[in-house]
This record gives C-alpha cells, structure tokens and sequence, in this order.
C-alpha cells in the first residue's frame, strides 16, 4: 500500500518540486497552500488516511506552531517533518519540543529530504506495528470465542458477564479443558479495567522460583544470572487483570506472597527491600478441590478466602453435549482455513462418533482432535476414521479377573488410564504415577500410546 504524504507551504516552487519528486517514488501526494485548508482536511479525515505531513514553519494565513500545535491535538501519531528557512532555527526546535518527528533547512538537496522522510515513515510503521502487538498481547480471548448453545453453559456465562463489572477476585473452578482462561479472559473485556493489560500464568508449569520471579520480578544481581532488573507480572498487570491459572499447585512460601499482595496491594520484587503498589484484580483458576485441599493444610485458609469472592464452576463437556457440535464446527473452520482447505463439514457419522465420546479432555481435547481431523481429511466433509476417539467409552477394556497379562501390559494399560483420567494432563498424570515427566514422556512413545491431537504416537504439551 502507497503511502500518503500531506505538504503544506505557501510557497507554490516548494510543493510542486516535492509532489513531483514523491510522485516518482511512487506516494501518493496532497498539497496545501495554507494552515487553514490542512486542519480542514485532517478534521474532516479518518486516522490513518495520512502517513506523514511536511509543514513550512511560516505561512501567511497562521503562525506555523500553531498550525502544528493543532495537528498534533487531530492526529497525536501523525509525523511530521517540519521545513524551515535558516533564520527560523529556534522555531524548528521548538516544533520538535511539540512533538515535530524532524525538521529540515530550505534550500534541502533531494537526497537529504527523501532519506528523511524514508525513515520518518519506516519508524512510523513500527510504532504501528508495536502497538498492534501490544494490543494483541495484552487482549484476552474475547467473548466472541466462548462457543455454546447448551443452557448450562449459558448460566455459568451470564453469571460471568454479571460479577465482571464488580472488582471482586473470582476464582475459577472446573476440569482440564473446560475452558478456565476463556471465563477469565471474558470477566476481563467486561470489566472496567477491559481498557488495561490481561495476563495469565500457568502455576503448575513453573518451580517455585522461576514462578516467584516471573510474578514479583527480580533486580540485577538477585539471583544467579540475574543480570539485569525485570519486572514481574504483577507490576505489568498493574491496573488491569492477572489470571493464575492451577493456583491450587502453589507451594506455601509463594501463597504467603500472593495473599500479601491481595491484602496489602503492594509486593517485593526478588532482591529488592523496597515494597511496589499494584491495583490488580485477581482471577484464580484450578482443577483441585481446594476446600479440601485447606482441609489437608496444603493451601492456606486466609488465601482461599480472598481469591474465592466469587466461584464460577464449569460443566464438562460431558454434560453440555448440545455445544459439542458448535464447537466441533468453530475449531474446523480454525483450522480448515488456517491449513487452507475447503472443508464443509463433518458426515453423521463422524458427529455420531463426536457426540458419543466421554471427552475426558474437554474443550481443550475436542480442539486437538478437530485439528488432527483437519490435517487428515482428504475431501470436503470429516468421517470418522479421522477422529482418533473411542465412541461411548473413554478406558480401555476391563480385563477378565482369571486372565494373566505380562507386566509390561499391565503397565501400558495403566499408563493410559491415569492420563486419559487427567485429560492428558502429563504432569499430572507422572505426579500421580510416581515417575518423572522425563520417564513419561519415554513411556508413552515406548507403547506407543494415542495422544489426542496427535497424528499417531507423541508427547503433548500440557
């Protein structure tokens, strides 16, 4: 796409000898003999119909300062290059104290203004770019990709619209896969900080000090290969929302910390001595019973308390089989399109096969089994035999209690059983077998054992 430069100067020599060159570089060019005409034109646009403007300081109808003084309060990220006569050096200054990208002296040899305005225009695009990007970082999942059709779902999403608006810490319960970030995500874009910064953490993927780093922050020198200050997670989300996700896998020194921030709104970054002020509001997700888990003094009364002023408990997708369709058609047409086919469905057969399976994986689960199904597919609709699921039963066969079996098939059967119980959840599921995610993951493409979302055997990411 062109860029469009906007010229402004009376002299009629100077903006025909721009448009002239700027034509041969292929921009597109506006001209403008006065002020007046140039905030006419910019206050009757759109942003973004501008990708740079080059002011004379002085002109006849308004003094050029307050010309530029004007455009910035129309277009704040507009940049402008300013021209001037060499006896107006103190009024170039002072433009660029306003907020001017640069300036320039008449008489500007080509190569000079051009090369100006090159960079001028390549900054630019990269503050464009950074910002889109930090608005993709910081954006949640919207409320648009919370897919359902299922009465069920609806209360637990109208209840999550409803407590979004109050700042109440809310704490989210429910299986692997059901969903968790997506509630926390959409209490977010309705609440009053939807304008601020939405992060999330993963507790049970992080020890316990790589986990207090990321959340408090740390200063140089802190640690071993601390070699620069960085902030932690709470100061970046500072006005805005933190979703702590597995929050029941927190150990009890970081509990201790979390519940100081919640009280005290303030933290210690690792290091430091001097506390910080945060205003966040807290969204707490886990899989555990953590009534039961304060009951067994693995999680701290006073922190439960806090983090659960609200509770929001997803269905599985077991019990919500009306959304199992939708959601089977939003994740194809993902990923159909992503993969660049022309996939229109799924044959009655396959949805038979999809409305018949446990799902003890959930949402997550059906995501990575439509994306295999997508990847596999040869003509328009999906069939069953790309859907790597067992209809009407999610465990292996029961075993006659007279059979004997070798060890190692003991062990296979097993193995399978604890992960497809934990949704595939493999940390877990080694945590809960004894062994190391290491050994696990070894296992699993020793016995070659089927992992949703995988085109045969594999390790999944949790």
């Amino acid at each position: 796409m062109k860029a469009r430069i906007l010229i402004c100067d009376d002299e009629e020599g100077i903006r025909r000898y721009l448009q002239k060159m700027f034509l041969a570089k292929e921009y597109d060019v506006e001209t403008f003999a006065d002020g007046a005409s140039l905030l006419a034109r910019l206050e009757g646009g759109t942003e973004g119909d501008a990708d740079i403007l080059l002011q004379d300081v002085r002109m006849p109808d308004m003094d050029g300062i307050e010309v530029l003084k004007r455009v910035k309060k129309l277009r704040p990220a507009l940049p402008v290059v300013v021209m001037t006569a060499f006896g107006t050096i103190d009024a170039a200054v002072e433009a660029i104290k306003l907020g001017a990208y640069d300036y320039v002296t008449k008489p500007f040899p080509k190569e000079k203004i051009l090369g100006l305005l090159e960079n001028a225009l390549q900054l630019d695009l990269l503050m464009k770019e950074n910002r889109v990007l930090k608005e993709e970082l910081s954006r949640p999942d919207t409320p648009d990709n919370i897919i359902f059709t299922s009465a069920k779902f609806r209360e637990v999403y109208e209840l999550t619209v409803q407590v979004a608006s109050s700042d109440a810490n809310i704490l989210v319960l429910g299986e692997s896969g059901t969903g968790k970030e997506l509630i926390a995500g959409a209490v977010h874009v309705n609440s009053q900080r939807k304008g601020r910064r939405f992060l999330s953490i993963n507790c049970a993927a992080l020890s316990d000090t790589l986990l207090e780093s990321q959340l408090f922050g740390h200063v140089r020198g802190a640690f071993t290969g601390a070699i620069t200050t960085q902030k932690g997670l709470l100061e970046e989300a500072d006005g805005g929302t933190l979703f702590l996700d597995e929050i029941g896998d927190v150990s009890a020194a970081v509990q201790a910390k979390l519940l100081r921030v919640i009280q005290e709104r303030e933290f210690i970054p690792v290091g430091a001595t001097k506390p910080k002020s945060v205003d966040i509001r807290f969204v707490a997700a886990t899989n555990k019973d953590l009534a039961k888990e304060v009951e067994a003094g693995r999680f701290r009364e006073d922190l439960y308390y806090r983090l659960n002023v609200i509770t929001i408990a997803l269905p599985p997708l077991r019990e919500r089989r009306e959304d199992i369709e939708p959601l089977a058609s939003h994740f194809l047409a993902k990923y159909a399109r992503r993969i660049r086919k022309e996939i229109r469905g799924f044959t009655p057969e396959a949805l038979q096969a999809l409305q018949g399976y446990r799902w003890p994986g959930n949402v997550r689960e059906l995501e990575n089994v439509i994306e295999r199904a997508a990847i596999l597919t040869r003509g328009d609709l999906v069939t069953p035999d790309v859907l790597p699921i067992r209809p009407r039963d999610d465990a292996p066969p029961r075993r006659p209690d007279n059979l004997l079996v070798s060890l190692e098939d003991m062990e296979r059967e097993h193995i399978e059983r604890v992960l497809r119980q934990t949704g595939f959840h493999k940390s877990r599921s080694a945590e809960i077998l004894g062994i190391s995610r290491k050994t696990l993951d070894r296992k699993i493409v020793e016995y070659a054992l089927a992992i949703p979302g995988q085109p045969g055997a594999g390790t999944l990411d949790d």
